[in-house]
């Protein structure tokens, strides 16, 4: 409980710590955001808690596929926020179209099916 603790701190200090820069300078905090923080911690903590060389593997490949989507969704929010549409309601929008896509999308809904049959076998 102690880890979890830590590794959910750490992770909040470096978003509150991006957020902050965000604030003082929208340019530098978007290109800090964009950096693979979350992935980089996230594989910092797997190696921490003795994962094997296939399961970091997999990660990584995994985060690789998420690209395209996270790029997708980021350019569409882009838009709408460009169009003048409430933040609140671009989220929505851009959110809409990025699950519409995931769910519509074969080779993602077969990609989350066998991540999910993976998992399944592991617990």
């Amino acid at each position: 409980m102690t880890a979890f603790l830590v590794k959910v701190l750490s992770s909040a200090l470096v978003i509150g710590l991006v957020t902050e820069v965000a604030r003082r300078s929208p340019s530098l905090g978007g290109v800090l955001s964009a950096l693979p923080v979350v992935s980089l911690i996230s594989f910092a903590w797997l190696v921490k808690q003795g994962s094997e060389r296939a399961e970091l593997s997999t990660f990584l490949k995994s985060v690789l596929l998420g690209l395209p989507a996270t790029f997708l969704l980021l350019a569409v929010l882009y838009g709408l926020i460009r169009l003048g549409i409430p933040v609140f309601y671009s989220i929505l929008g851009a959110t809409s179209f990025f699950y519409r896509l995931l769910v519509c999308s074969t080779s993602t809904t077969t990609l989350v099916a066998n991540v999910i049959k993976k998992e399944r076998k592991r617990w």
